[in-house]
């Protein structure tokens, strides 16, 4: 199949830049043709080579403007944002009604944390902007949000909103919001209005969906989100919500249809290809899982859950070595995800690394102690070599946390009888007892000798009688 005719001119501008630098030429470029070169270098995660394209532009340019912004562009992403905030304000005072330069200096003052700065950039753009108003009061949200101010944040939203029914940023950040306040509920009612005033728009519908799923109401977000898609089947967002909601209704199948449906109408996306992963993983199709994790981490390689994804499919498979290599890759791009240190943890004891298992459980607990799973695994890391007494302290630091969770007690019961505390455990196994008494069956698992058993079932029957009523 021939490649796009626009791709083809990309590749051959791209070969005739390089060749240029490598042969140390000074061929002539245009602005338009140094802009698809820094793009190109930036969507492939090359910010230095972008970098040295836009200082070269510079050169051949130098009364270029318009050049300012797309340097500072490079410089955000080099993480260098006093020098971009230098560069736009130098624009700014050559172009004072820009917009575009505006919302860059408002975006960077965001990631320097510099919230309220950022919201009076975005506030001056307002009072001059005949267009793109939506994208501004989406910005405005975005800066009250970061400050935990999600009351003016989704009065920005709805103006968004109100500005342009399809701006799906504001869709969904407004309905975190709502939901972090909780008001998502009673915020039904603005939702379908939309509806009430079109019903054949495929937006409405789709807005709708998205709260619907928020809620956990599936059945009723997969209805709006059908609707959306009968009024327009090439609204892409719309399939691949569905499929997010299908996932969450467990159809998996039919799930992996819509994500196939948003890849025919827009292409493909790591987000996209994650989600079908996890939709082969879930039907237990670990080999087609590893495919898509990978396909969608090849494309982003910065994409973390694609790389925890691909561990997992891997993990399942028990091929510990090789599902290790893509968990440490979500660790070490993601290093705060506790469930991607509790998967390494896992796997390091599987392949015999007890060390660092511990150490990354003990990372894993840090990060979310309201985790069980979390203290039960790396206490039994220590039991299971005899260290009895570190399995027991563990499990106390567990139970602070858990103080209600019946699978704590049971196990330390299970830890107290082997480290010959018999009378503490007794006292564990009364809490765990009263706590869920159905759950006493875990205890057999550790003790496999009849006579053992037979008299944990008395002591438990004992229980059963005592307190029955």
């Amino acid at each position: 199949m021939a490649r796009e005719p626009h791709k083809r001119e990309e590749e051959e501008l791209i070969k005739r830049y390089e060749e240029t630098i490598k042969r140390r030429t000074h061929e002539f470029f245009d602005i338009e043709a140094y802009e698809t070169i820094v793009d190109y270098y930036l969507l492939h995660g090359k910010s230095k080579k972008a970098l040295r394209a836009v200082n070269m532009a510079m050169e051949q340019h130098p009364y270029s403007t318009e050049l300012f912004s797309v340097k500072a562009q490079v410089l955000t992403n080099l993480q260098q944002y006093d020098e971009a905030l230098e560069l736009l304000e130098k624009a700014q005072s050559l172009h004072p009604a820009d917009i575009d330069i505006m919302l860059s200096r408002g975006s960077i003052y965001s990631l320097q944390s510099r919230f309220d700065q950022a919201i009076v950039v975005y506030e001056q753009a307002l009072e001059i902007a005949q267009e793109g108003r939506d994208e501004i009061y989406y910005n405005l949200g975005l800066a009250y949000q970061s400050q935990e101010q999600y009351e003016l944040a989704i009065q920005q939203y709805k103006l968004a909103v109100d500005e342009n029914i399809n701006h799906e940023g504001a869709l969904y950040e407004l309905a975190y919001c709502l939901d972090v306040v909780g008001q998502l509920e009673n915020s039904l009612a603005y939702y379908r209005k939309f509806i009430d005033e079109d019903p054949f728009s495929a937006a409405a519908w789709y807005n709708l969906g998205i709260v619907s799923n928020k809620l956990e109401q599936y059945k009723e977000a997969l209805e709006a989100y059908e609707y959306a898609i009968a009024l327009d089947d090439s609204f892409a967002s719309a399939h691949f919500n569905m499929g997010n909601t299908l996932m969450n209704l467990e159809l998996y199948t039919k799930a992996l249809d819509e994500f196939r449906k948003t890849i025919e109408i827009e292409g493909p996306s790591p987000e996209v290809y994650c989600c079908m992963g996890a939709a082969y993983e879930s039907l237990e199709q670990y080999d087609l899982g590893l495919k898509y994790y990978q396909k969608s981490s090849k494309l982003d390689t910065m994409y973390d859950e694609a790389w925890f994804g691909a561990g997992s499919c891997l993990q399942k498979q028990e091929k510990w070595y090789q599902a290790l290599h893509f968990f440490n890759k979500a660790v070490k791009l993601n290093s705060i995800n506790p469930e991607y240190w509790k998967a390494a943890a896992y796997t390091e004891y599987k392949i015999g690394n007890t060390i660092s298992a511990i150490s990354a459980y003990e990372e894993a607990s840090a990060l979310d102690p309201a985790d069980k799973e979390v203290w039960l695994d790396w206490s039994y890391i220590y039991f299971e070599q005899g260290a009895y007494d570190k399995a027991i302290q563990l499990l106390e630091q567990g139970i602070v946390e858990l103080a209600d969770d019946a699978d704590l007690y049971y196990r330390m019961t299970v830890y107290m009888i082997e480290g010959g505390r018999l009378k503490e455990a007794f006292s564990f196994l009364e809490n765990a007892l009263l706590l869920n008494f159905e759950g006493h069956r875990v205890l057999f698992d550790f003790f496999p000798k009849v006579e053992t058993q037979k008299a944990l079932y008395r002591i438990i029957e004992q229980f059963r009688k005592e307190n029955q009523g």
